[in-house]
């Protein structure tokens, strides 16, 4: 048993090591100068002859990626206002429209439920190539095309939070909703009262999921926005060029921090939505 709870530790740490060695080799190659990175990964770009190395910490430590990132490209800072002008109302406004729409499926019984979860669950799972002309024409069509809300709207809408609130609206026990009726208490106070404390755990999930999916777009952004000075953040390392790739690890971190933060903030009220979602009947 000994040796099979140890076996099971060193695996489990080998998979942490291999998931936080990406992770790692960014954030100490954003302390690397522009040669110092070459000749890292030089080989793996087409640039040398040779194999790959990568140093447990920087040889020769620096900060000039930070600074030629920070002080010397203003269009960076462009491009993170414009993820945030985009990306937070987004994932906001679409929380505020999936939550009644989940607590509905949920917890109320009406002709046709299933059947329009199952186009909900469709929906979610279908890929951006499959609605991305139809979004496109209606965009156009309402000339937001171009703008902001050419990547706001259609994330309002957005299926995928109400498949996960809907689960944890599930768990809330019944007979909490039941005295609660007794109570005196009305539909609408039920939801904000009961449902969405206890249901936050499918709440929070869904915010910090949407904002990084959101936050990391690719596609919707080149697609439906022509203008550069209104793309996001999530286009700028592709448009950086190869000797230039200090610069881009540090462009990943700093965009790595927002999703990261928002994820710690989250995680408390996760945890207790868990536990307030597991009281039993």
């Amino acid at each position: 048993m000994k040796r099979l709870r140890c076996l099971t530790f060193l695996i489990l740490s080998l998979m942490l090591l291999l998931m936080w060695l990406p992770l790692w080799m960014l954030v100490t190659g954003s302390f690397m100068g522009a040669g110092e990175v070459s000749d890292s990964i030089g080989a793996v770009l087409g640039q040398r002859e040779g194999y790959a190395v990568w140093h447990l910490l920087p040889q020769y430590p620096t900060l000039k990626p930070y600074v030629e990132l920070l002080l010397d490209t203003p269009r960076f800072f462009l491009m993170f206002w414009n993820s945030c002008i985009q990306v937070i109302p987004g994932v906001a406004g679409q929380l505020i429209i999936a939550m009644p729409a989940a607590w509905s499926f949920a917890r109320f019984e009406f002709p046709g439920k299933k059947a329009l979860f199952l186009f909900y669950i469709a929906l979610m799972i279908m890929p951006f190539q499959v609605t991305m002309v139809s979004s496109y024409l209606i965009l156009n069509r309402l000339r937001l095309m171009n703008t902001h809300l050419a990547l706001i709207v259609p994330m309002l809408f957005s299926t995928f939070p109400v498949f996960i609130m809907e689960k944890s609206f599930k768990t809330i026990p019944l007979s909490l909703i039941e005295a609660a009726k007794i109570d005196g208490a009305g539909e609408m106070r039920i939801f904000l009262h009961i449902g969405m404390p206890l249901g936050a755990s499918g709440i929070i999930s869904a915010g910090v999921l949407g904002f990084l999916e959101n936050w990391n777009a690719i596609e919707q952004p080149i697609t439906f926005l022509k203008d550069k000075a209104l793309w996001p953040l999530s286009l700028y390392l592709p448009d950086i060029a190869m000797d230039q790739l200090g610069v881009a690890m540090v462009a990943c971190v700093i965009a790595m921090v927002p999703g990261l933060l928002f994820f710690l903030f989250g995680q408390k009220y996760i945890e207790e939505g868990i536990v307030a979602s597991g009281i039993k009947e």
